[in-house]
């Protein structure tokens, strides 16, 4: 295989969470251009649509579908759809995810428990449900979008540091479990990315600024950055990285 074969995504199909805006779209659109046909999973049609066309523009294929990832039920049912419709999903990328942050004390139940059902149980009940269709075809890739707070501790950030490294030490468990067939499932821990969401937490300097200047790097990622580290794990050229958790912030966890 030549270099840009390892890299290709050619005749591959992908399913990305949160593929409406930020990162999972930023992921689509990647993708796309490596050669992947695109599952694009989320809740705001509109924005979905959005995504749809620029994964067309690369002249792949876009199947979009709905769903509220806090729910029990919706997306093992949006994922069994992209299978009667597609047959199998070789790559899975769990980007979906929320970020609310607030004092331990002022933490309530319910928006933990809600925390709790978008970060850390949907990639479970995702993964749950396209693996064995990996299995049984002997290649498979899932990509879990963390966070590096899900290596190290910040304020205010309890619930949602507690539900990324929730999802490293699941990523390491399907590791242990399904690398025998060849499947290989891996972490993507960044840094503040530059998405909406990313902004309204970081985006005001007394807030950022801070953040910022501790980081070695001295600057916030871009959502290209984790779209092409995802890119490398989806790809033949991972194929004996697993279980991984790949920090990409810009050295803030190294200081």
């Amino acid at each position: 295989m030549t270099w840009q074969d390892r890299f290709s995504l050619t005749g591959r199909k992908a399913l990305i969470t949160g593929a409406s805006k930020g990162i999972g779209a930023e992921i689509a659109a990647v993708f796309a251009e490596a050669g992947a046909d695109i599952v694009a999973l989320g809740r705001d049609t509109a924005d979905l649509a959005a995504t749809a066309a620029t994964v067309r523009a690369h002249g792949r294929r876009c199947l979009t579908l709905t769903a509220e990832m806090a729910s029990p039920t919706e997306p093992v049912t949006a994922c069994k759809q992209a299978l009667k419709e597609w047959g199998t999903i070789d790559i899975l990328v769990n980007s979906a995810g929320m970020a609310n942050v607030a004092p331990a004390l002022d933490f309530t139940t319910e928006a933990w428990d809600e925390m709790m059902a978008v970060n850390l149980r949907a990639p479970f009940l995702t993964a749950r449900t396209l693996a064995p269709a990996m299995i049984a075809q002997r290649w498979g890739k899932i990509i879990n979008i963390s966070s590096q707070t899900g290596v190290i501790a910040l304020d205010d950030h309890a619930a949602y540091a507690s539900s990324k490294g929730g999802l490293n030490a699941l990523t390491k468990s399907l590791c242990a479990e399904w690398a025998r067939h060849n499947v290989q499932v891996n972490a993507i821990c960044p840094t503040v990315v530059m998405t909406p969401m990313g902004k309204k937490v970081w985006g005001k300097p007394e807030k950022g600024d801070p953040f910022r200047n501790a980081t070695p790097a001295r600057r916030f990622a871009e959502p290209v950055e984790i779209a092409d580290a995802a890119l490398y794990l989806a790809s033949p050229a991972s194929g004996m990285v697993n279980g991984a958790l790949l920090m990409v912030e810009g050295g803030f966890t190294s200081v």
